[in-house]
């Protein structure tokens, strides 16, 4: 196992009505701003027991947060908040959102370009307004981590950043406010989450058995709720069970000690920036074809998956592993989510605009083992077609 630091104090408060119990989270003298997406959240009734949880406190309200928050509409948050004097954020939404009140947060005092926050990954930030999340998607885990991502139309860039400023203090996760999503936002979800688990477990064996354990734990129980958690009318157990998976995905824990790729996230974000594609349906597209080519360098983990996710357990070791990426990729397809660049109208010229865009970002080396270059990230695309 690899040496590690973890650190996670974000409070969870997870169940049935625990939006009422903000009252308890929040300095009774705050001057509070509600952040969100679009109109669902209050058409759903989540903004109004919001706003009666918060009892006699100051309250404003920000809408209109992307599905990929953008530089230039956040921009316009921070200055309501330092026109306003605002001292607590609230994220009312999924992982968007979420993410967008973080760089709201971390931007608020800092006294450059705001985009530096993004562009250096984080470390530029010197600290951040305090906040919490109401959460009502389940897909990033951006409600228990200090991570965030950010989009600016202007060049096309969506880069990410990470802080220890960013954490959120508490997070309330409600499953049932998750039951008037549409079908495709679930099925995103559940590959999100699914990727966020892939991409911290299939590297290479560093015996780090807990982290390993817990991250199968997490990809079996996807797999067995998924056809529950897509259902009509909407299944509380399943849907609380894919919200604490996805919450648990990425919080940290099964990332300590072990190595990680998230190249397929960057190639994702990517093809997001580039096409408006959903996050989720590029990691679909992705990581099938990036767990092919790079199956060399992974291997042993590659052989540990199949047989204990998919309990491929006979045949040579290269038909092991092609069954192995053949159930990742049904699953994918079995919850909605198309696994070909060609799925989505792109062919073989879009290959050029990704790596220039990889090149742009400084992304020419990604990898656990920092060998998936440029060259290599060609021919995932090309096996993505």
């Amino acid at each position: 196992m690899l040496d590690f630091e973890f650190c996670n104090p974000t409070k969870i408060l997870f169940g049935r009505g625990t939006v009422a119990k903000l009252d308890g989270e929040i300095p009774s003298s705050a001057r509070v701003l509600i952040l969100y997406g679009g109109e669902s959240a209050r058409r759903a009734g989540t903004l109004d027991e919001v706003i009666q949880a918060l009892g006699e406190r100051e309250i404003h309200e920000f809408g209109g947060i992307e599905a990929n928050p953008t530089f230039e509409t956040l921009m316009d948050a921070v200055e309501l908040v330092r026109r306003e004097k605002i001292d607590f954020l609230l994220a009312v939404g999924g992982g968007s959102v979420i993410d967008g009140v973080k760089f709201v947060a971390a931007a608020v005092s800092y006294e450059g370009d705001p985009w530096e926050l993004v562009e250096s990954g984080g470390k530029d930030i010197g600290s951040a307004v305090s906040f919490g999340s109401v959460l009502t998607l389940s897909a990033t885990g951006s409600e228990m981590n200090s991570i965030s991502v950010i989009s600016r139309k202007e060049t096309q860039a969506k880069l990410a950043f990470a802080s220890p400023h960013v954490f959120p203090q508490f997070s309330i996760l409600d499953p049932s406010k998750t039951f008037t999503l549409p079908a495709r936002q679930v099925a995103n979800g559940i590959v999100d989450a699914f990727s966020h688990v892939i991409e911290q477990y299939l590297t290479y064996p560093v015996e780090a058995r807990v982290q390993d354990r817990f991250a199968e734990g997490l990809m079996q129980t996807l797999i067995e709720i998924a056809p529950k958690a897509m259902e009509e009318p909407p299944d509380y157990d399943a849907r609380a069970n894919l919200m604490w998976v996805a919450t648990l995905a990425l919080n940290g824990l099964i990332g300590a000690g072990v190595p990680q790729d998230w190249a397929s996230h960057r190639i994702g974000h990517e093809l997001t920036a580039l096409y408006s594609i959903d996050h989720a349906r590029t990691l679909a597209v992705v990581m099938p074809s990036l767990l092919n080519v790079c199956r060399g360098t992974k291997k042993a983990k590659l052989l540990q998956y199949g047989e204990r996710i998919w309990n491929i357990t006979e045949g040579e070791d290269d038909e092991r592993i092609d069954k192995a990426i053949t159930k990742s990729r049904g699953f994918f397809e079995e919850v909605g989510l198309k696994t070909r660049m060609s799925d989505y109208d792109l062919g073989p010229e879009a290959i050029d605009d990704v790596l220039r865009q990889l090149e742009t970002h400084d992304m020419v080396v990604m990898g656990e083992r920092d060998d998936i270059t440029l060259d290599v990230s060609r021919r995932i695309l090309e096996g993505a077609l």
